[in-house]
C-alpha cells in the first residue's frame, strides 16, 4: 500500500465514530425523579460504562403522552422512552416507534407476570422493560392507634370498628377528599376491590363476559365505599389530594387510603410515626389480593441513532445494581425484576412483602376493559365519587357502570 493510502486509512480509522453516536436521551414523565437520575442513577451507570453520556429529559406528566407522540412522529424523540403501562405503550409499539425487546440483555430478570403491561396480547412480543410498580394500601398514624388501643385491621369488620372508635373519640378517621376526581376510584375502589372480585380472576371474568359489574363482588366493593363515606371529613367533596396529604401528615386524621408512592413523603413528616396495612379481606383466612400497579417501563426508540448504547443502558436497568438503587432511593416504587432486594425503609419493606402472602393484580380497568368510550376509568371516577358522597347507592351505581360498559364492550365469542 502506498504511504498516502496508508495515511488515508489511518485518518479514516481515527475519525470513525466511537461505539456511541452521541448523548443518550431518556424521555419520561417522572419530573420528580430528575435529581435521582442526574445525581445517582446516571453516575452509577457511567462508572461501569465510561464514555457514554446520558441525559434525563422529563416532560410534565399531563403533557408527556402528546409531546412524546409528536417527537416520535417528527424524529426528535430521545433514545430511551419511559413507558406507561398497557395500551399507551402498546399503541407506540404498534405504530413502529419501539424496538422489540424479547431476548435482549436484562430481560431475563423479569418473570412473565411482570411483563403483562408491556407485551402484546399474545404475550409473544415485549416492547418495554418493566421498571417499577406501586402498591395500594392504607397508611395509619401509629401514635393515634396506640392512644386508643387499636390494631391495624385485617378484615372489613375490624376496619369499620377502628373507624367507629376513632369517630366516637373525636378523631378524624380518614384523610380523603374527592375534589380532584380520581381519589374515590383509585384510593378506595381499586384499593379494596380486588379482595372482593378476587383479583385477576374477576378482571378476566369481566373481559370474557362471564361476569358483570352488577354481580355481588363488584356491588360489595361499592358498598364498602358507601360505608366509608360516613367517616370522611365534612369538607371531603372540596378537599384536594394535597390537602388530604397535609391532613394526615400533620396528625389531623388517623388513616390515609393511598399507595406506596406516598411512603417517602410521610416517612419524612415531622412527628408522624407511620404504619401501613393492606386492604382488608372479608373474613380472616380469606385469600388476599393487592393492587400492584405496573407504573413504569423503559423502551428503546426504534429511530434512535444511539441504539447500541441504548441497549447497553437498558441491560443495566435490568441489573441488580439498578433495582437496588431505584427501589431504595425512590422509596415506594418497587422493582418488578426477580432480583432479591433488601429494602431499607421499614414501611416500604412491609408493603412490598405483601407480595409474599397476597396475589398481585392489575387495576380493573386495564387492558381490553379500557379501550372504548366512555372509558371505564372515567366512569369509575364519577360513579365512585357519587357513592362516597352518598348521592348514589351501590346497586344503582353498579347498574350505571355496567350500562356504560355495555355501550362499547362486546366480550369475545367462544
Amino acid at each position: 500500500m502506498h504511504f498516502a493510502g496508508w495515511m488515508l486509512c489511518a485518518l479514516l480509522t481515527l475519525a470513525a465514530p466511537l461505539a456511541h453516536a452521541g448523548t443518550l436521551v431518556i424521555e419520561s414523565w417522572r419530573v420528580d425523579d430528575k435529581a435521582l437520575w442526574e445525581k445517582v442513577l446516571i453516575p452509577a451507570f457511567q462508572r461501569s460504562h465510561p464514555g457514554i453520556d446520558v441525559k434525563f429529559a422529563p416532560t410534565a406528566p399531563t403533557d408527556y403522552d402528546g409531546r412524546l407522540a409528536a417527537r416520535l412522529a417528527d424524529g426528535s424523540a430521545g433514545d430511551l422512552v419511559a413507558c406507561r403501562p398497557f395500551d399507551a405503550s402498546l399503541s407506540l409499539y404498534a405504530q413502529g416507534h419501539l424496538e422489540r425487546l424479547d431476548g435482549k440483555p436484562g430481560m431475563q430478570y423479569f418473570e412473565p407476570g411482570a411483563m403483562v403491561a408491556w407485551q402484546t396480547a399474545s404475550g409473544k412480543e415485549a416492547f418495554c422493560m418493566p421498571v417499577a410498580s406501586v402498591i395500594h394500601g392504607f397508611m395509619y398514624n401509629k401514635a393515634i392507634f396506640r392512644k386508643y388501643d387499636l390494631q391495624a385491621p385485617r378484615t372489613v369488620d375490624e376496619f369499620f370498628r377502628v373507624l367507629d372508635v376513632l369517630k366516637k373519640n373525636g378523631v378524624a378517621p380518614l384523610a380523603l377528599g374527592m375534589a380532584d376526581g380520581w381519589e374515590a376510584s383509585q384510593l378506595v375502589f381499586t384499593n379494596i376491590g380486588p379482595n372482593f372480585w378476587r383479583g385477576e380472576a374477576g378482571q378476566k371474568a369481566l373481559a370474557d363476559g362471564r361476569a358483570r359489574l352488577t354481580d355481588p363482588p363488584f356491588v360489595e366493593a361499592l358498598r364498602f365505599g358507601a360505608r366509608m363515606g360516613a367517616y370522611l371529613p365534612a369538607s371531603a367533596a372540596t378537599q384536594t389530594y394535597g390537602q388530604s396529604q397535609a391532613m394526615f401528615a400533620t396528625g389531623r386524621a388517623a388513616i390515609y387510603p393511598a399507595g406506596s408512592w406516598d411512603i417517602a413523603r410521610f416517612s419524612s413528616a415531622p412527628g408522624l410515626e407511620l404504619g401501613v396495612f393492606a386492604a382488608p379481606v372479608k373474613k380472616r383466612g380469606d385469600a388476599c389480593f393487592i393492587s400492584d400497579h405496573m407504573d413504569l417501563g423503559l423502551g428503546v426508540n426504534r429511530a434512535s441513532k444511539n441504539k447500541q448504547d441504548a441497549f447497553k443502558f437498558l441491560a443495566w436497568v435490568g441489573s441488580q445494581e439498578f433495582a437496588d438503587i431505584y427501589s431504595n432511593r425512590l422509596t415506594g416504587f418497587f422493582t418488578l425484576s426477580n432480583h432479591l432486594i433488601a429494602m431499607r425503609d421499614p414501611v416500604a419493606k412491609q408493603t412490598v412483602e405483601w407480595r409474599n402472602s397476597c396475589a398481585s393484580t392489575v387495576r380493573l380497568n386495564a387492558q381490553v376493559l379500557h379501550r372504548g368510550q366512555p372509558s371505564m376509568e372515567s366512569v369509575l371516577w364519577r360513579v365512585n365519587a357519587d357513592v362516597l358522597k352518598g348521592t348514589l347507592a351501590p346497586e344503582p351505581a353498579a347498574a350505571r357502570l355496567q350500562r356504560d360498559f355495555d355501550r362499547w364492550y362486546k366480550p369475545p365469542q367462544p
